[in-house]
């Protein structure tokens, strides 16, 4: 299945998307998609429902995060060699482990906004893993049956904020900087989450492509590892880390976001979005 919620901003409705591509309205059946809707259960339900008998959503709305309850955002940070490679730091021994604020997570088309005094916005498409149901000092041979599905996330990061210390967060958690979308797709449709194809362009130019078969710490590793440091609760999300090609790794010289700018990204099998850059207002 395909989750996704439409409509303008906090008053999105659930949809889901049918065979044909189509979005349809699921908002006669419950007023929202929901951390509960991501277990067995609650999606064995929403597969049980006949996408014909739905109505079909005119137009092309916004779509915003595929579903609440995120309670948190935790990120993996150098976890493709060749995008430690280059950024010239060294290829971490274990996971890299750090957290974005819920407050940074936006639909998946919504404004990039630059925050006030940032000089060095950077972007980094990545696969995020959406856990299903309650995961704690799981063993990575089970850890795949915690996970409800998968989506693309774009890891939008300030460098001159990220770097000012050895914690991350600063850079990475401003509003606008955790893209999540346009769709949840349930595991039962991504048989290997290690072999998918990603891209991202900017202004027509593409920067980032690779596969998740690069990662140094695959999708049960990390549900795993992340279980023995924090409770893993229905609807949290690993975003887990990014190929080459982000901006700051641009040779001869960086290349940085700027108001104006577009950029576009996707996963295989798992949809695409799309972010105009603005500045803060005001």
């Amino acid at each position: 299945m395909k989750l996704c919620q439409f409509g303008d901003p906090n008053r999105e409705k659930p949809g889901l998307i049918d065979g044909q591509g189509r979005l349809r309205d699921l908002s006669a059946l419950r007023d929202a998609i929901t951390a509960d809707d991501l277990s067995p259960a609650g999606l064995a339900a929403l597969a049980a429902i006949d996408p014909d008998s739905l109505p079909l959503v005119p137009g092309t709305p916004r779509l915003g995060v595929p579903y609440r309850g995120i309670s948190k955002l935790v990120c993996i940070g150098l976890n493709y060699s060749d995008h430690a490679a280059e950024t010239g730091l060294p290829i971490p021994s274990e996971p890299i482990i750090f957290l974005k604020s819920t407050t940074a997570i936006c639909g998946p088309d919504d404004d990039t906004i630059q925050p006030r005094h940032s000089t060095k916005l950077d972007w980094e498409v990545e696969l995020a893993v959406v856990i299903g149901s309650e995961a704690r000092y799981v063993s990575e041979d089970r850890a795949l049956d915690h996970v409800a599905g998968y989506c693309v996330m774009n890891d939008v990061s300030e460098r001159a904020f990220q770097m000012q210390s050895s914690q991350w967060d600063k850079g990475k958690g401003c509003d606008s900087f955790a893209p999540i979308g346009p769709w949840l797709v349930t595991a039962d449709e991504v048989p290997d989450p290690q072999s998918l194809d990603m891209w991202l362009d900017v202004n027509g130019r593409r920067m980032q492509s690779g596969n998740t078969r690069t990662m140094i710490f695959g999708v049960a590793t990390l549900v795993s590892y992340c279980s023995a440091y924090m409770t893993l609760r229905p609807g949290d999300v690993i975003a887990t880390g990014t190929p080459p090609g982000v901006g700051m790794g641009m040779k001869p010289e960086p290349v940085w976001l700027k108001p104006g700018d577009e950029v576009a990204l996707g996963i295989e099998g798992l949809g695409q979005q799309r972010q105009r850059v603005v500045a803060w207002p005001g």
